[in-house]
């Protein structure tokens, strides 16, 4: 059932200027509409300059017929993981946009991205369910620049186009020059929030592109001879596609959303094996319980988004500031937990305050609720450090010494690290909070 504001929605989105395009920043507008008039221009030359025959003809409806039907096979996998993806979403099209790019004219390629995307669009229509048409368009052009980038290795390499070297070089055209237009769209999308990851993704990102793009490097090498075999790369890409969707589901499962850093669940079961391993080697592990200092200030005056933009910035430091087999976690609210394995007191106190140092140097730019720009900067925490196994025989226990010294840090001033004494000093710090 269609309600009766959906439609008006439809009809409004029919009228130009009330497009989702406008509300998009003016530098992205203007890059995104000069990548689509130079890959007009550019078709426009191809097709002037190059004939084409009719088996090319069929052959470009042939690889667009796959690649309906292999985006209709994978359509709830894509779905979901398009839901759950934080970083560049990669759609698996270089898998048959690739061997278009070398076995047909440039202006049979843009034929068939346009072909791919115009169903990939129709399937976010189906159901008359919101879509923004523009980034359709943006996507596709990128596709089909990036395709012309493949072609244009292979014309210069020289070499025949079902060589070693021209399937080599077009796939590293594709790979890299994929990668420049979809971070610059990107980038101009959002340059205040822009980083290495968010533009070009992360390293698991890049790793399923290049998959795809060698998968269509096979499909490239085949197609010509036996082009019945290109059937079987369906049953390895819906594998690929249904693992990535798994590793998504369990990040996340194990994952803060908000943070990117481990959720209090997963924390504790990592932490309850740090202190197994510890207790076998005979080994000592530190933990950080750092608390913000005034943090509900920050959402009452700018509002939630912008506490958000804080905590995500507090926990970007929190992870360059240690190491890749520490444990770092979100344990809710404003607090975060840090499990510093192998590190005596000393070390876990040094951490703990060049930690604490970071965070009142940090600078977020962040904007309130009316929209307006602003920067949030001189903030503190508490931070509470304890060890195993002075502090505690079990993680909870730890956790326990480390709470009771972030309450004394906060009773004796806030922004500073204190470190938990012995067990009897902290339970009576521990008696004196619940008293208070």
């Amino acid at each position: 059932m269609i309600t009766s504001e959906e439609r008006a929605g439809h009809r409004s989105a029919l009228t130009v200027g009330a497009w989702e395009l406008w509300k998009r920043p003016e530098h992205w507008i203007a890059y995104t509409g000069l990548s689509v008039a130079t890959m007009l221009a550019l078709t426009g030359v191809f097709a002037a300059s190059i004939a084409i025959t009719s088996s090319q003809v069929l052959l470009c409806f042939l690889l667009a017929g796959l690649a309906i039907a292999h985006t209709e096979a994978t359509r709830r996998i894509e779905r979901q993981r398009r839901s759950m993806s934080v970083t560049p979403h990669i759609n698996m099209t270089s898998v048959w946009v690739l061997p278009g790019a070398i076995l047909l004219p440039p202006q049979l390629t843009a034929l068939l991205v346009t072909v791919i995307y115009l169903h990939l669009g129709y399937r976010s229509w189906a159901g008359l369910r919101t879509v923004n048409p523009h980034r359709t368009v943006a996507n596709a052009t990128s596709m089909t620049l990036t395709a012309f980038a493949a072609w244009a290795a292979v014309q210069i390499v020289g070499a025949d186009t079902a060589s070693v070297t021209s399937i080599c070089a077009a796939s590293l055209a594709f790979f890299l020059m994929n990668a420049v237009f979809t971070g610059t769209g990107l980038y101009f999308a959002a340059p205040k929030k822009a980083t290495v990851q968010t533009l070009l993704g992360s390293w698991d990102d890049n790793i399923l592109e290049a998959s795809t793009v060698c998968i269509g490097a096979l499909v490239l090498a085949v197609l010509p001879h036996q082009p019945v075999l290109v059937l079987l790369v369906f049953l390895p890409l819906y594998l690929l596609q249904r693992s990535v969707l798994i590793k998504q589901l369990e990040q996340l499962a194990t994952t803060d959303q908000k943070t990117q850093l481990l959720n209090a669940t997963t924390w504790q079961q990592g932490a309850v094996r740090e202190v197994s391993r510890a207790e076998r080697e005979n080994g000592q592990f530190g933990a950080l319980m750092i608390d913000l200092d005034h943090f509900k200030s920050i959402n009452d005056t700018y509002g939630h988004l912008a506490g958000d933009d804080v905590l995500k910035g507090v926990a970007a430091l929190v992870k360059a500031e240690t190491r890749a087999q520490d444990l770092a976690g979100r344990f809710g609210g404003e607090e975060f937990v840090v499990l510093l394995t192998s590190s005596s007191k000393q070390e876990s106190v040094a951490v703990a305050e060049r930690i604490r140092q970071r965070i009142s140097e940090m600078v977020i730019k962040t904007q309130d609720n009316e929209g307006n720009a602003v920067v949030i900067e001189q903030r503190t925490a508490s931070v509470g450090v304890a060890t195993f196994p002075l502090d505690g025989r079990t993680i909870d226990e730890v956790m326990a010494s480390a709470d009771a010294s972030v309450y004394a840090a906060k009773r004796n001033g806030r922004n500073r690290v204190v470190s938990s004494p012995d067990l009897a000093s902290v339970a009576e710090v521990a008696l004196e909070a619940v008293a208070a």
